[in-house]
Parts: C-alpha cells; sequence; structure tokens
C-alpha cells in the first residue's frame, strides 16, 4: 500500500514539474504587467522616490517588508539565543 501511495506522489510531483518547465518563459524574457505601468507612471507623484524600486518595497509594499524584517530578526534572535554560551 505504501509503495501505492509512493508511486502516485511521484507521479503527480513529476507530472506537475514536467507541466512547470513547459510552460516557463524563455530565461531573461521581461514578463509586463499593467501593474508595470502604473508604477512606473505614478511612483513619483503617489510617494515621492525618485527609485521606483524603492518606492514599491518601502510604500506600496511597506507592511510586507515590515513582516519580511520581523521574521529575519527573529531568525537572527533564535540562532543568537541557540548558540550562546551558558555560563554555570
Amino acid at each position: 500500500m505504501k509503495k501505492i501511495v509512493f508511486g502516485i506522489a511521484f507521479i503527480l510531483f513529476f507530472s506537475f514539474m514536467l507541466v512547470s518547465a513547459i510552460n516557463m518563459r524563455p530565461f531573461g524574457e521581461p514578463t509586463f504587467s499593467e501593474m508595470d505601468d502604473y508604477f512606473i507612471k505614478n511612483a513619483q507623484s503617489e510617494v515621492g522616490a525618485n527609485n521606483v524600486v524603492t518606492s514599491i518595497v518601502f510604500d506600496y509594499r511597506g507592511f510586507d517588508t515590515l513582516g519580511e524584517a520581523t521574521v529575519l530578526f527573529t531568525t537572527i534572535s533564535g540562532i543568537i539565543a541557540l548558540f550562546r554560551r551558558v555560563n554555570k
């Protein structure tokens, strides 16, 4: 029974990877969307930043960036706590 479940899982995973590989864009081909044009046209007037990438990271996606920074800080704090020396 375990072999059948493993075989089905392997076939599903392999099929997913195959479909993903077939549908990938060629390397280096840019992907443009309507949002790209919006950010390029409105970043200066809405945010006041000259750099569009900076305006996206810190203003449009500010809470997401704050969450990522919190995760990194928690990870670093945990590693420091794990490797600190304990004086007995």
